[in-house]
């Protein structure tokens, strides 16, 4: 049996594993929101970058990308992958994908999704809402071992408008972090 992987941040553009489909599709009652610290990619414990993660909203719908990995041996490479690099998400969801062509009937059950929710002592890293000029100063200023944080934002911004998507969160965000000048803004 196959398994399906959603991914609605980095996976989008980039999963780093062996899969045998790709279906652009949504979820449904859950929307992206960049409420998730990064302090092992995209920021440091010191400072950390802010990465997406899935806040359950009734009647939202999320757009991403699902993977399909059918081979044993590539699920459990794609498994020991999504384990070391989504760590900072402390849950695993399963959901079904919508796409187009079948927004009443799912395209694929029960599809896999990394979530980080907002228990503190799960997810240490979760950082929560904040003012749009909080969070865009905070990604503009993050960087860590996988590169700055606005890289990552403006990334999924490109990802997702190659897949007719526009994300009001992501857009609203990534139009904010160009404010800022190419010089550093203090802390």
């Amino acid at each position: 049996m196959a398994m399906w992987v959603f991914g609605y941040g980095s996976l989008v553009w980039n999963p780093g594993f062996a899969h045998d489909a790709r279906l652009v599709g949504f979820v449904r009652d859950y929307r992206r929101v960049f409420y998730q610290g990064s302090t092992d990619h995209r920021g440091t414990p010191e400072f950390p970058g802010r990465t997406v993660t899935l806040e359950h909203q009734p009647g939202a719908t999320c757009w991403g990308v699902a993977y399909k990995i059918s081979t044993e041996q590539d699920k459990q490479t794609a498994l020991e992958h999504l384990e070391v690099r989504e760590k900072q998400y402390d849950e695993k969801i399963y959901l079904d994908l919508y796409m187009d062509s079948s927004p009443k009937t799912p395209a694929v059950k029960n599809v896999m999704v990394y979530l980080a929710t907002t228990n503190k002592q799960s997810n240490q890293n979760y950082l929560g809402p904040a003012p749009l000029e909080e969070m865009a100063k905070q990604i503009y200023l993050a960087e860590g071992p996988s590169g700055p944080n606005k890289e990552y934002l403006f990334k999924l911004e490109d990802a997702l408008n190659k897949i007719g998507v526009v994300d009001p969160h992501v857009q609203d965000l990534a139009n904010a972090v160009r404010k800022y000048p190419d010089t550093a803004v203090s802390c």
